[in-house]
């Protein structure tokens, strides 16, 4: 076995981790995915330390965030929206598990999906300053205080903020709930 196939190994059991968290803060897959690919550069360059940290999951996650809001610092300096920029693709589909589940559950599945597929949505529909907060929040279990001193602004701001995506989200939502 070589470095290259360990380290392909590697990317496919985080890939989904880092992409994830880095589409949730930036709101644009497109943008996720460069950041996904700084970030496993980062990894390969101190792949021999990291295939054998019991942390590396945390690590990741850590670079990921920290890259999406450096990212976030330069876009809001040229004063660009990200709630403006397209939602992303969607849904990937039932398993072959699912699919062989009985039709009750994969109805619930069905619409546990969806639901999940609408909440993203929304979350990428919110203004960076609401978005960013809300998923270090809901998502990385992030306290206020942790929230306030990554973004440099006030704990004020951070509940604020949290609070306004909040409401703004449960707009969203069923304004989505209408429309269907």
């Amino acid at each position: 076995m070589t470095d290259t196939s360990a380290f392909e190994r590697f990317v496919r059991r985080y890939q989904d981790m880092v992409f994830g968290t880095a589409v949730r803060l930036l709101g644009d897959p497109s943008e996720a995915e460069d950041v996904a690919q700084t970030v496993f550069l980062r990894a390969f360059e101190r792949f021999e330390t990291l295939r054998s940290s019991p942390a590396v999951g945390g690590w990741l996650r850590t670079v990921a965030t920290n890259l999406c809001l450096n990212h976030l610092k330069r876009v809001r300096s040229r004063y660009r929206l990200f709630s403006q920029q397209r939602p992303g693709a969607g849904d990937a589909g039932p398993s072959f598990e699912e699919s062989l589940a009985s039709p009750s559950s994969q109805a619930a599945d069905l619409e546990r999906r969806q639901e999940h597929a609408r909440l993203e949505r929304g979350i990428r529909q919110l203004p960076d300053h609401q978005r960013v907060p809300l998923v270090l929040f809901h998502f990385q279990d992030r306290s206020y205080g942790e929230i306030a001193a990554v973004l440099g602004v006030s704990l004020a701001k951070v509940k604020t903020d949290i609070h306004r995506g909040r409401l703004a989200l449960r707009r969203l939502m069923e304004a989505s709930d209408d429309a269907r």
